[in-house]
């Protein structure tokens, strides 16, 4: 999308949770379409292992950031790091997001419930904030081709039992996300949510339940960058688990309630 230090356009892709899962799956999709990466996790190691792995675009190397995304001060730093070498950005994803069973019948869940928002809803915010003054003063044909990604989760639309915090972290990003991508409409910045079905990672491993419609990371990946090349404001992958995620919302509060009460639980304290 933008030229880098004069040489052939390349999308300049800014990416939370980078390490593993959904964020390493999306960072080897968008290398293998010459993008040039900033990639953000807490492990460094593993962001190293995944650099090397990558395939450079003439010669840009992808840079790292090892750090925790609820330093909201590390992680402005990275990004304005990331746009002052490569003189912006043209998608940022904040994808970093944890995963845990929690009770409120418990006093020593709540811990885990505010990591949760913050990692998986407060963080966004602080992954967005850098990057949008700088592309609100592009001139419109390059803010048009600007991306503001977030990852929800089809957890978010009905709220699952025994994951209140994970589901409510989940509905609160993809209200965030409409917000923002209204507030930003007229400036010709496109937000883009994309909710995750089930979807083959750590994450989605340790639960012993079916899973329905589960997908490899790689075409989830693959699918998602489609979705957010093209602008789309709101997509669940795979389409399957749309619609599901359409008729549990159509269904009343009584019937959903009789129907999920008794449904498997994730497991507390991971």
């Amino acid at each position: 999308m933008a030229e880098l230090h004069g040489a052939t356009a390349r999308q300049r892709v800014f990416l939370t949770g980078a390490s593993s899962g959904i964020g390493m799956a999306l960072a080897r999709a968008y290398a293998q379409q010459g993008a040039v990466l900033g990639l953000v996790a807490r492990r460094a190691a593993e962001l190293e292992a995944l650099r090397a792995s990558l395939p450079a675009p003439d010669g840009q190397a992808h840079r790292v950031y090892a750090l925790d995304v609820t330093d909201h001060a590390a992680l402005q730093s990275a990004a304005e790091a990331f746009m002052a070498e490569f003189g912006g950005a043209d998608v940022v994803i904040a994808n970093a997001g944890i995963s845990q069973g929690t009770l409120t019948e418990y006093q020593e869940d709540l811990a885990a419930f505010e990591r949760i928002m913050a990692v998986n809803v407060t963080a966004a915010f602080a992954t967005f904030t850098p990057f949008v003054a700088r592309m609100k003063a592009l001139p419109e044909a390059q803010r048009r081709r600007c991306r503001l990604v977030g990852i929800g989760s089809v957890a978010g639309i009905r709220g699952l039992p025994g994951a209140e915090a994970y589901s409510a972290s989940k509905a609160a990003m993809i209200s965030y996300c409409e917000s923002l991508r209204v507030e930003l409409r007229a400036c010709g910045i496109k937000v883009v949510t994309v909710a995750p079905g089930y979807i083959d990672t750590p994450m989605t491993q340790v639960n012993h339940y079916r899973m329905p419609f589960l997908m490899p990371a790689d075409q989830f990946a693959e699918r998602a960058r489609r979705t957010i090349e093209d602008g789309v404001s709101y997509r669940v992958i795979p389409w399957q688990m749309g619609v599901v995620a359409k008729l549990l919302r159509a269904l009343p509060n009584w019937l959903y309630d009789m129907a999920f009460a008794r449904a498997p639980h994730k497991k507390r304290n991971l």
